[in-house]
């Protein structure tokens, strides 16, 4: 069931989507935050501190082998609660028109959503972590280490992001 809070804006277009899926996904644990609802959280991983816990669950535990002597972490998670079928949004805080592929809203096609976050500590199948976005119950698609040599691109531009400054 989709939240209430991801009504289609105006100047927003759904499309149909395909029938079946092509591929399926396991979901590894479920992300604790201390948001319940949409307009709680904030509006991107980087605006926030607040400390998250990773579920992971039990079958998993063996691959957090090492994961302790890593600072930082990317998550892949599933916004199991966004629509899934716009193609053009209208983002609150932009007030413009943008293709969905061209934001990091919650609302695609597939609803994966990326963070690089700290580690604070590993608690047995537990993580602690700050730098989420998310709604409490997030399901768990992937843990991977950050390398800062590899996923750091510091002269990245989104155009129309920069064009707004």
């Amino acid at each position: 069931m989709k939240d209430k809070d991801f009504g289609i804006r105006p100047g927003e277009v759904a499309v149909d989507l395909p029938a079946t899926p092509d591929a399926g996904v396991y979901f590894i644990g479920t992300i604790r935050t201390p948001w319940k609802e949409r307009k709680d959280c904030p509006k991107n991983a980087r605006e926030s501190d607040a400390l998250c816990t990773i579920e992971l669950e039990e079958r998993y535990v063996p691959g957090l082998k090492d994961v302790a002597s890593c600072s930082h972490l990317v998550l892949l998670y599933w916004m199991d609660r966004s629509p899934r079928n716009l193609v053009l949004q209208t983002p609150a805080h932009y007030g413009e028109q943008r293709g969905t592929f061209a934001l990091r809203s919650p609302a695609r096609p597939n609803p994966i959503a990326m963070s690089v976050v700290k580690l604070h500590r590993l608690e047995g199948h537990k993580l602690l972590v700050s730098g989420l976005d998310c709604l409490d119950g997030t399901p768990l698609i992937d843990i991977k280490p950050y390398f800062a040599s590899t996923d750091s691109v510091p002269d990245a531009q989104v155009g129309w992001h920069a064009d707004r400054k």
